[in-house]
């Protein structure tokens, strides 16, 4: 097995077993050996239990955004990139339904992961400040990172509210966000908001 191989076997397995017992119950020790690799090898590549978490975060950060950001790109208008970056997220959180929940739930005792996570939001609001700066051309910055940033929070809450419902589908949830968001965007472009600031 390559060494990137084994780094996502890693990743992989510490990502489940995070998710499933929580950072603080695990040891390196587990870890390796559901791998099946001695803990120093474990430990040669990802320096420390924090930094296996680090790894874990980064890994997601990284997918979150190659899929929210190919789903943006393939929409038409603003409504239908909007609806899709959506789902998209909401597929994702599917997808590693056990570990996003951790990242979105438990109180991290770490900084650095505190810190990792946060970026992830970071990520995923300049994103959504980007697409919204195309359908409000007119709109200075400060107000669309402000939608931005109320936008990413519903989609965390409805991500938690999504795991109380496992019924409830990427799609649907989307629709939900969608026909309260995109409703509120739609009337800042409308004659009634010319006023505005």
């Amino acid at each position: 097995m390559s060494r990137a191989d084994r780094e996502q076997q890693m990743l992989d397995v510490a990502e489940e077993v995070f998710a499933e017992r929580g950072y603080g119950a695990v040891s390196m020790e587990e870890i390796a050996e559901l791998v099946g690799l001695s803990k120093p090898m474990l430990y040669e590549y990802f320096g420390s239990k924090e930094g296996l978490l680090l790894g874990v975060i980064r890994r997601a950060r990284g997918e979150l955004r190659e899929v929210t950001e190919r789903a943006v790109e393939a929409g038409g208008t603003p409504e239908e990139m909007l609806r899709r970056g959506y789902v998209a997220y909401f597929r994702f959180g599917e997808a590693h339904h056990r570990a996003w929940l951790v990242l979105l739930q438990e109180q991290m005792l770490l900084r650095s992961a505190a810190e990792e996570i946060e970026g992830i939001r970071r990520q995923q609001s300049e994103m959504m400040v980007g697409l919204l700066a195309a359908h409000l051309p007119d709109r200075p910055r400060r107000a669309l990172e402000a939608y931005a940033e109320s936008i990413i929070g519903a989609c965390e809450r409805m991500a938690l509210w999504r795991a109380r419902n496992p019924e409830v589908t990427p799609e649907e949830a989307a629709d939900h966000l969608m026909d309260l968001t995109w409703t509120g965007l739609a009337t800042l472009n409308s004659p009634l908001d010319a006023g505005r600031p």
